[in-house]
This record gives structure tokens, C-alpha cells and sequence, in this order.
């Protein structure tokens, strides 16, 4: 299994999302990505199935987290990377 989180950025606080810095996670497969959000206790709702890059907002706690339970840091543009290389396939 094979989960990916970029790094933190500030984001503006508004409307539903009200924490300010986070960062995305996604994973190699969309299975792999609803296994690894249950276990950061994160809700299936709080998924964003985009078409391009699928993934779960995370907070810094959050990504501390998921860090220490595996996931790899890559870079934002690491992470727009790798999804362009998947839909090319």
C-alpha cells in the first residue's frame, strides 16, 4: 500500500474548510486511499473525488499522522505529476 501526502500550504479559511494549513493525501489506488482515511479516523465524506486527482484534505495533525503510520512526502508538484502519468496510461 502506498499513500502519498504533499506539503503543508495555507489555505484560506472559508466556508466549509476552517483550518487554514493542510495539505492533500491520495494513494496508488482509490481502495488503498479509503483504508488508510479510516484509519486517520478521517470520513468517507470528507472524500474529493476529482476526476484528475482524487484525495483527502488533511490538516497538519492529520499528515503527522499518516506520516508516522507510512505514507510517503512528496511534493505538490510530485503529486500533479504522478496523476498525470496515471491518466496517461
Amino acid at each position: 500500500m502506498t499513500v502519498y501526502v504533499d506539503e503543508l500550504r495555507d489555505y484560506p479559511v472559508s466556508g466549509r474548510w476552517r483550518y487554514g494549513r493542510a495539505c492533500h493525501m491520495t494513494a496508488d489506488t482509490l481502495e488503498e486511499l479509503h483504508v488508510f482515511a479510516r484509519k486517520l479516523q478521517l470520513l468517507r465524506s470528507w472524500f474529493q473525488p476529482h476526476e484528475r486527482w482524487p484525495h483527502y484534505d488533511l490538516t497538519a495533525n492529520r499528515r503527522a499522522l499518516a506520516v508516522s503510520l507510512g505514507a510517503i512526502e512528496i511534493s505538490a508538484r510530485e503529486f500533479v505529476k504522478r496523476f498525470l502519468r496515471e491518466k496517461d496510461r
